[in-house]
């Protein structure tokens, strides 16, 4: 996933092939508020709603619901600044396992798992940048 971001306000209006879709499932998009003071949050991280409703890091030990509120963030976002109203976010679809950002707490099975029964799935996928 190289080359530069060009963010713009908080968003980053810079286009890079990066084969985080990984199938023909429709994909179901939303717009979600992003939770500040999270830094820059790359497209294709696993968030999850927390207690107030906005989205953070998905973290399988939270003791909120973002470990089963789960959904894949569509754009890079710097939320160093507060909020981020109208990120997009995927609500279902297969992804590519190898090109998701998720927090150490998960193991990959695990994830799986717990996206399953919202209908996000991470497959893996072999292609000619990561053809192992």
């Amino acid at each position: 996933m190289g080359g530069t971001a060009q963010i713009v306000g908080n968003i980053d209006v810079s286009y890079r092939q990066d084969n985080l879709i990984a199938g023909d499932m429709q994909l179901v998009t939303q717009s979600i508020i992003l939770k500040g003071n999270q830094g820059v949050l790359q497209r294709g991280t696993i968030l999850g709603k927390d207690a107030t409703g906005l989205y953070v890091i998905a973290k399988a030990t939270a003791k909120d619901s973002s470990p089963t509120s789960l959904v894949v963030l569509a754009d890079t976002h710097d939320t160093s600044l507060g909020d981020v109203s109208g990120a997009g976010a995927y609500f279902t679809g297969e992804f590519n396992a190898s090109r998701i950002i998720m927090d150490e707490s998960w193991t990959l099975d695990q994830l799986r798992d717990a996206a399953r029964p919202l209908t996000i799935f991470f497959k893996d996928v072999v292609n000619a940048d990561n053809p192992t």
